[in-house]
């Protein structure tokens, strides 16, 4: 499919130049989705937005295989259901925000944790460049601000409650579940993501009272 990105496609996405893919049959080709539908499909270039493990990678869209194992790879690991969080720093003044999915304790001597930002993360590289950051546990009720921290718009925190934690600085939002407020410990490459390790240098529960979940792409609780 060298040349899927030069052709054109229709409303519905299907190719509709005269030049078959390289490998595919000319039946197969009549449904096979645009190069840029499937993008669209695997990719936003419009959210900063780390809930599927695969979600930011760089797929190869000219491969129907590359592209059926990066669906895979979504769908199953979806099925795993987790906690939603926000991490924040200040970097030069500004707050910076990104919603977090992948999110784990690691240790509790010395209190370490981890998330695992995207390597297309605009969020990472100012926090990385600020050395702390705030994990915010983010309760029921609160997936409007998660989609704000996951959007990549000017100002997220316009109209968004917070105040700074008392360590680092770092945003702490109204009504979550609770927060840890961290220094960066270590930080390994993994693939086309990070592990960022923190050391925990403060804790506080919030009062938010049930989970903000996400469970095969939709945001759930525990309640009911």
């Amino acid at each position: 499919m060298d040349n899927v990105d030069e052709q054109h496609s229709d409303s519905t996405g299907r190719l509709d130049g005269p030049e078959i893919p390289e490998g595919m049959s000319a039946d197969a080709r009549e449904t096979w989705p645009s190069s840029q539908l499937i993008s669209s499909w695997l990719t936003d270039s419009d959210v900063d937005f780390q809930l599927h493990p695969g979600e930011d990678l760089e797929v190869d869209t000219s491969s129907p295989e590359a592209v059926s194992r990066a669906r895979q790879f979504r769908d199953v690991l979806g099925r795993f259901a987790s906690g939603i969080t926000v991490v924040t720093t200040m970097s030069n003044g500004e707050p910076i925000g990104m919603t977090c999915q992948s999110f784990s304790s690691v240790s509790l001597t010395p209190p370490l944790v981890l998330f695992v930002p995207a390597r297309t993360s605009r969020a990472w590289p100012r926090i990385q460049r600020a050395g702390k950051f705030c994990v915010n546990f983010l309760a029921d009720g609160q997936s409007d601000l998660s989609n704000t921290m996951a959007s990549r718009g000017a100002d997220k925190f316009a109209d968004v409650a917070w105040q700074p934690s008392p360590v680092t600085g770092s945003p702490v939002f109204d009504g979550t579940l609770g927060y840890v407020d961290c220094t960066i410990h270590t930080v390994h490459e993994a693939g086309d993501h990070y592990v960022v390790i923190g050391q925990v240098q403060d804790l506080v529960m919030g009062n938010g009272e049930e989970p903000l979940l996400y469970f095969q792409g939709k945001y759930r609780t525990t309640d009911g």
